[in-house]
C-alpha cells in the first residue's frame, strides 16, 4: 500500500476531530484550525475596539469552510451586541468594492477568515482596512506582520514540527493507522500597536498581557 501523509484542515469542528482521531487506512495528519476558534475572533474584535457593533466577516466563496466558520462567529454575536454580515469574495476587484462599501457604515470592523482567496489577498485587504480606518481581526498571523491589527491562529511552526516527527516515525515503518490526526495544542495571539496607534485604539492592556507577540 501507498504512503500518504496529509495535512487535515478540519471541515466540521470537534465531532469530526473524533472521527479522524484514528482514522485507519492511509491518511494522518494535522488540523490548522477547528470552528470553535472562529468564535474568539469577534471577541477580540470587540475587546481591542469596544465602540464596533458590526463586524463583516471577509469569507472565500470558493471555501466550504468559510460557512462555517460564519456560522460560529454569528452564534456569538448577540451574546456580544454585534451585528454581523457576510463579504463573500472572488477576487481583488470584489474584495475592494465590497470592504469600501462596508466602510461607509459607522462603527465597523473586519475579522478576516481562513480561505485560498482570502491567503492570496491578504496584504490588499490588511491595506484597504488600514485606508478605511476599520479594526480587523485576521486567522493568521502573517498579516498582522505586515500591518494588520490582530490575530489568533495556530502556530503553525509548531505544527511543522510536529508533522516532522510523523514523518520520521513513518518513514521507520510505523503504520499511519496508528498515528492520531491532530488539532492544533497551541494558539497564538499577536497585536501591533503600531497599527493600533493609526487607528486611534488603545489597545487594553489585559489584552496585551495574554499577548504571544506585540509589534511595536
Amino acid at each position: 500500500m501507498p504512503i500518504v501523509f496529509t495535512i487535515v484542515v478540519d471541515p466540521m469542528g470537534a465531532g469530526f476531530v473524533e472521527k479522524l482521531s484514528r482514522p485507519g487506512g492511509n491518511a494522518t495528519g494535522f488540523m490548522m484550525f477547528d470552528y470553535s476558534l472562529s468564535g474568539k475572533w469577534l471577541e477580540l474584535l470587540k475587546q481591542v475596539a469596544p465602540n464596533v457593533t458590526q463586524a463583516a466577516v471577509v469569507r472565500d466563496t470558493y471555501s466550504s469552510a468559510g460557512v462555517g466558520q460564519f456560522a460560529v462567529i454569528q452564534a456569538v454575536a448577540p451574546s456580544l451586541g454585534m451585528e454581523v454580515i457576510t463579504i463573500s469574495v472572488r477576487d481583488a476587484r470584489e474584495i475592494d468594492s465590497a470592504v469600501t462599501a462596508f466602510a461607509r457604515e459607522p462603527n465597523g470592523g473586519l475579522i478576516v477568515t481562513a480561505g485560498p482567496v482570502t491567503v492570496l489577498h491578504r496584504d490588499l485587504i490588511v491595506s484597504l482596512a488600514a485606508r478605511h480606518k476599520l479594526p480587523a481581526v485576521y486567522f493568521d498571523r502573517t498579516p498582522v506582520i505586515s500591518g494588520g491589527l490582530i490575530s489568533y491562529g495556530p502556530d503553525v511552526v509548531g505544527q511543522f514540527r510536529q508533522a516532522a516527527g510523523y514523518v520520521d516515525r513513518i518513514l521507520k515503518g510505523e503504520k499511519l493507522a496508528n498515528l492520531p490526526v491532530q488539532a492544533p495544542n497551541k494558539y497564538e495571539l499577536v497585536i501591533n500597536l503600531k497599527t493600533a496607534k493609526a487607528l486611534g485604539i488603545t489597545v487594553p492592556q489585559a489584552l496585551l498581557a495574554r499577548a504571544d507577540e506585540v509589534i511595536e
